[in-house]
């Protein structure tokens, strides 16, 4: 399968969630792993997230760091990298923060079975990728963005991307920062939820690394596909 090296990026709670049971983000990490994030985002080709994302949080995804936009324009790239959101049904308001922050290309992943209407809307300000009949084909969407030059991708969830993009297979590492803090609720997102997996389908990972930082610690992953 050619795709691009794809590593989800992520901070959690001691009992791996991301938010809270509102879908309401909450601070786990300080400055430091503010700083990280921003530094993988800068050395990405693009950085991608779901639709729960952005209607929860309305990120804008860009790079914060003014002497790492700088490096990226001196090293004749955008300063920011591409911004995908993978939206089956088109549901991403057009005044969301990805539309009005930041210079650079946005791309919406849709299904087939997004409103045509919205679609065209979205086609004004954004490159529109259709892959998927009822919901977006992950494996085509990643070979489509290859195909644009896309080599490193960054995944900042949520847990719903996250599962879809791990179960397909399309996954080469994940950084975690475990913070200090208990958040609960069986309603609450995980870093991967979705269907999940038997017993027989558990996946496994391989520890490249693991530090204290702050408060917590960050835990860096191998993903083992499967032979």
């Amino acid at each position: 399968m050619r795709r691009p090296f794809v590593f989800i990026n992520a901070a959690m709670s001691a009992d791996g969630k991301i938010s809270t049971k509102e879908k309401k983000q909450v601070r786990i990490s300080g400055n430091i792993d503010f700083d990280r994030m921003d530094a993988l985002r800068a050395g990405s080709d693009a950085v991608m997230v779901g639709i729960g994302t952005v209607l929860a949080d309305d990120p804008s995804l860009t790079v914060k760091s003014e002497k790492r936009r700088n490096g990226r324009k001196e090293a004749c790239l955008e300063e920011n990298p591409i911004r995908v959101v993978v939206d089956s049904t088109a549901r991403i308001p057009l005044d969301a923060d990805i539309f009005k922050k930041g210079e650079g290309r946005r791309i919406i992943i849709v299904s087939r079975s997004a409103p045509a209407e919205k679609v065209k809307l979205l086609g004004e300000t954004a490159m529109i990728i259709v892959a998927g009949e009822d919901e977006v084909d992950l494996v085509a969407a990643m070979g489509e963005l290859l195909e644009m030059g896309v080599k490193r991708l960054m995944v900042e969830g949520g847990a719903t991307l996250n599962w879809g993009m791990l179960s397909g297979g399309l996954v080469d590492e994940i950084y975690t920062f475990v913070g200090n803090l208990i958040i609960g609720g069986n309603m609450s997102p995980t870093l991967v939820d979705g269907a999940g997996f038997t017993e027989n389908e558990i996946m496994r990972l391989e520890l490249i690394s693991s530090e204290t930082m702050e408060k917590g610690v960050l835990l860096k992953w191998k993903v083992l596909q499967p032979v």
